[in-house]
């Protein structure tokens, strides 16, 4: 299953392996590295045919609470006619390797690598894997919170490499975004975007926000700062951000992408 994006080993270390790995739980963050993403650890999910689940986020009270994250393999043949079990729930799937279809809104898709389809709350899908070889997506799931006016989100499907790098101001396009949607898009109140740094580049401050994250590595190194601590990363690895965990960047030595989630364009809840 050869692909540009990196997702799980599967498969169980050996007997011999070292206890030397990286995996940490914080009151701030979490990171999940490749190398702890084994079958021991995956889940099946009801509806859903030849198919399991790597379950790396999910909303907990005091931590990160508005977003689940997958990783899911369909074997062929395998899927779902009624995948999502929550009609508040919206969603993004983004393709890592393989192919499947999806019938979405009425509309019939081919999703290869790197492909991205965000499915509205309440919306109807399905998802199959036609192919001879497995698939594997990235599924972020999000209870949708409407506001007063505003309309739900429309469904679309897209795929990263059609679309631009945005880079931002000041960096002579070495660290940009891949959006799929608008930030100022009143109807979304989640982003999943993809941040590229290029060779050396860097965030260079320590940002300090409201928003959660789910940060999974496509490609490339990277040291990352995580709180009060300086994390090497690499492909596969999986950083969870609680809200206001600071957090900046240094990029190693080849492009460095990762898929990125965020909640955005919403008032913060009250407790009364």
């Amino acid at each position: 299953m050869a692909s540009s994006y990196a997702s799980p080993p599967a498969g169980l270390p050996g007997q011999m392996t070292l206890h030397t790995g990286r995996a940490v739980f914080t009151e701030a963050y979490a990171l999940i590295p490749a190398g702890v993403m084994r079958d021991i650890v995956t889940s099946y999910l009801p509806n859903w045919r030849d198919t399991r689940a790597w379950i790396i986020a999910r909303p907990m009270s005091g931590f990160a609470e508005t977003f689940s994250q997958y990783v899911v393999e369909v074997l062929p043949g395998g899927g779902s006619e009624r995948p999502e079990p929550n009609p508040e729930a919206e969603g993004v799937l983004f393709v890592v390797a393989g192919e499947m279809t999806l019938t979405l809104a009425g509309q019939t898709h081919h999703l290869r690598e790197g492909g991205y389809a965000f499915v509205p709350p309440g919306a109807a899908w399905s998802l199959v894997n036609k192919s001879t070889e497995p698939v594997r997506f990235h599924w972020v799931r999000k209870r949708y919170e409407a506001a007063e006016g505003i309309a739900l989100p429309d469904a679309f499907v897209t795929n990263e490499q059609d679309q631009p790098i945005r880079w931002m101001p000041g960096t002579s396009d070495t660290w940009g975004t891949t959006r799929f949607v608008e930030p100022t898009d009143l109807r979304h109140d989640m982003h999943v975007n993809i941040v590229t740094l290029e060779p050396g580049a860097v965030i260079p401050f320590e940002e300090t926000h409201v928003m959660e994250h789910g940060l999974y590595v496509l490609e490339g190194k990277a040291v990352y700062r995580l709180n009060r601590d300086w994390v090497e990363v690499e492909p596969g690895d999986f950083m969870w951000l609680r809200a206001f965990c600071p957090q900046a960047c240094y990029a190693g030595p080849q492009r460095f992408r990762y898929l990125l989630y965020k909640d955005v364009n919403r008032h913060a809840k009250l407790p009364f």
